[in-house]
């Protein structure tokens, strides 16, 4: 899936959303593009309400959210947070999947980012799945 308008990453949400999006579209670059669509919906309401949507999408497509697969508190907030400071610091009237290839274009946009901040050990343990753990190697730069 393609994020080339601000269209497609309503569409992406509204998939998400209803639990129809096909498992194989949920890719690393439409986690960012339904991070990015939330946070400026509503951020509070993103925080709040990702950690629900993404434990149901994983059901809704045969996934289980354990401590060991699916859902992770860490690596979601975390995103959540560069998804905004993306967001918030993007210059007004920016396209929303501008905004997004900016992001994609940079560290976020592999999926290996998160290393930088945490260790591996540390980012997989059942408590980074179940709650916010701090990173444990430099603290996030938003």
């Amino acid at each position: 899936m393609s994020f080339e308008s601000d269209d497609d990453i309503a569409e992406l949400l509204e998939g998400f959303r209803s639990r129809t999006l096909p498992k194989e579209k949920w890719t690393h670059a439409a986690h960012w593009a339904a991070a990015l669509g939330l946070i400026a919906g509503d951020a509070a309401a993103a925080h709040r309400d990702m950690p629900g949507m993404i434990r149901a999408y994983n059901e809704s497509v045969g996934g289980r959210n354990t401590d060991t697969e699916g859902y992770h508190e860490t690596i979601t907030i975390a995103s959540l947070k560069a998804a905004e400071h993306a967001w918030r610091t993007a210059p007004d009237g920016t396209p929303l999947h501008t905004v997004l290839s900016g992001l994609l274009a940079g560290p976020c946009g592999k999926p290996d980012w998160i290393f930088r901040y945490w260790h591996r050990d540390t980012l997989f343990s059942a408590r980074a799945r179940r709650e916010w753990v701090e990173p444990d190697i430099c603290a996030l730069p938003f």
